[in-house]
């Protein structure tokens, strides 16, 4: 164990800034969630024996074989959580992690999401791996006292060699996008590459509601171009085409951070495109996750699944709420994979 940077909450010794546990009490230091979901499985349940391809389909009837990450949901304290496959994509390529965390000045909820681009080799590992590394170097790094938007930035890069790793000799090497979101006692901050955002719900006001990202997309520039207004740009040819994103062939990665103070309490969104394009304003997402955030954080995250399924489900959905301020309402700890 290296010098000690905290102290642990329950019996006060002092604990180094990489441990899960105190070593005096057994204190569980940090509490991680990330939507990895079930084993495959190898074989189709309708016809066995049969074979799974790569892209999960039978090779003999060629019905698609349940998944464990088409549907996740999870729960700690004051975070809530759902990923789901939509209504038109053969598999589930977002991820999220959750953590609750001990830091020098109390404590801290982490979440991550991340979406895999669909044009690049084994997305759903991508997501996958940056979600999971990113999470663990962020409770790691918060908890021996790092100030929010640095580790932030060490987390992205450490989520960028995560999927680097995956590439291999690829001439099509796993990309995502990323956002994370950080929520502790005195201030938000928010790190992102890509396209997936992050939205600060008051609870004093939807109209109050604001976008706190800007997508590194094609859409964004037509935008800053001049094109009149957001949903031309979405709906343009090439409008959702991300220009940053982790990965071996993103050059330098480069994450944005911002820093703020929230005014009072609110939720903090983080989601992929697969709600935001459905609704972009953050009004209007306000507006669907209110009266039930934040007092029933998993019943305002499956009312914004729901509302993106009704809108088409054209892609995946993922969408994570943190109380603000950190961990003082929401359920308890809990974890449910639904293969369909």
């Amino acid at each position: 164990m290296g010098s000690p940077s905290g102290t642990c909450p329950e019996c006060r010794t002092p604990v180094d800034g990489g441990d899960n546990f105190c070593e005096a009490c057994g204190w569980e230091l940090a509490v991680a969630a990330v939507s990895a979901g079930a084993a495959p499985l190898a074989a189709c349940p309708q016809c066995r024996p049969s074979l799974i391809s790569a892209d999960g389909y039978c090779e003999r009837c060629g019905r698609k074989a349940p998944a464990g990450r088409d549907h996740i949901e999870l729960g700690l304290r004051g975070i809530a959580g759902v990923t789901d496959r939509g209504l038109r994509r053969h598999r589930n390529e977002d991820a999220m992690a959750l953590a609750l965390t001990h830091t020098p000045t109390g404590r801290a909820a982490v979440a991550v999401v991340c979406d895999g681009v669909s044009t690049s080799g084994h997305p759903d590992q991508a997501s996958l791996a940056a979600a999971n590394r990113a999470v663990h170097v962020l409770t790691a790094k918060l908890r021996a006292g790092t100030a929010g938007e640095e580790a932030s930035t060490s987390a992205a890069l450490a989520a960028d060699s995560a999927v680097r790793s995956l590439a291999g000799q690829s001439a099509n090497p796993p990309a995502t996008t990323y956002v994370s979101g950080i929520v502790a006692p005195i201030a938000v901050t928010v790190c992102w590459i890509g396209d997936s955002r992050a939205y600060w719900l008051p609870a004093s006001s939807p109209a109050s509601a604001r976008l706190l990202t800007r997508d590194d997309s094609l859409a964004e520039e037509l935008a800053a171009a001049g094109v009149p207004a957001e949903a031309d740009a979405i709906a343009s040819p090439g409008g959702h085409v991300v220009t940053r994103w982790l990965g071996a062939d993103a050059g330098t990665p480069r994450p944005h951070t911002t820093r703020f103070e929230p005014p009072g309490p609110g939720v903090l969104l983080l989601c992929s495109d697969g709600l935001w394009n459905s609704r972009p304003g953050a009004g209007d997402l306000a507006q669907l996750a209110w009266p039930r955030a934040p007092g029933d954080l998993p019943g305002a995250a499956a009312g914004l699944l729901a509302f993106a399924l009704g809108a088409g489900g054209h892609d995946n959905i993922t969408v994570v709420l943190i109380a603000v301020p950190p961990g003082h309402t929401g359920a308890g700890t809990s974890h449910r994979s639904t293969p369909r």
